[in-house]
């Protein structure tokens, strides 16, 4: 999974592959939204640092042992290492997942996320309407 998120609380979440992510997928994800004019800021895999040499985008690499969390007092991962944290943890929940349904978990997810997991009439609707919307689209929910 790759989640990218700025400063202005955007984000992109999206299931990308079984196993280790390459460059080509990365391109697909977040390519669109990024410019050399973006400073890139990741966790410490090589696909990262190669996408973002080929791209000319600025780029640190942040470990997440917590020495040093971020680079020049205001450059970190910590937002997405905790939609990744709170996302496992609403995983736990279904007590497995196939990955072929891992797409339709993920924006289930997204949904509540942005809601603040809000379970109001309003917002069951709305689900609802993406998951047929989801449907017709992927043909992916029996």
């Amino acid at each position: 999974m790759v989640v990218a998120r700025d400063r202005s609380k955007n984000k992109v979440a999206k299931v990308t592959c079984m196993g280790r992510i390459m460059r080509p997928q990365l391109d697909k994800v977040i390519g669109r939204y990024l410019s050399d004019k973006n400073i890139l800021c990741t966790d410490i895999w090589r696909a990262y640092k190669t996408y973002a040499s080929n791209e000319g985008i600025t780029h640190y690499r942040i470990k997440s042992d917590g020495v040093s969390p971020t680079i020049k007092g205001i450059y970190h991962i910590q937002n997405v290492n905790s939609y990744h944290s709170r996302y496992k943890k609403w995983l736990d929940r279904f007590n497995g997942v196939a990955s072929k349904y891992m797409d339709i978990y993920l924006a289930l997810y997204r949904f509540l996320d942005a809601r603040g997991c809000e379970t109001t009439k309003h917002n069951i609707r709305d689900m609802l309407i993406m998951l047929v919307n989801m449907r017709k689209k992927r043909h992916m929910i029996p």
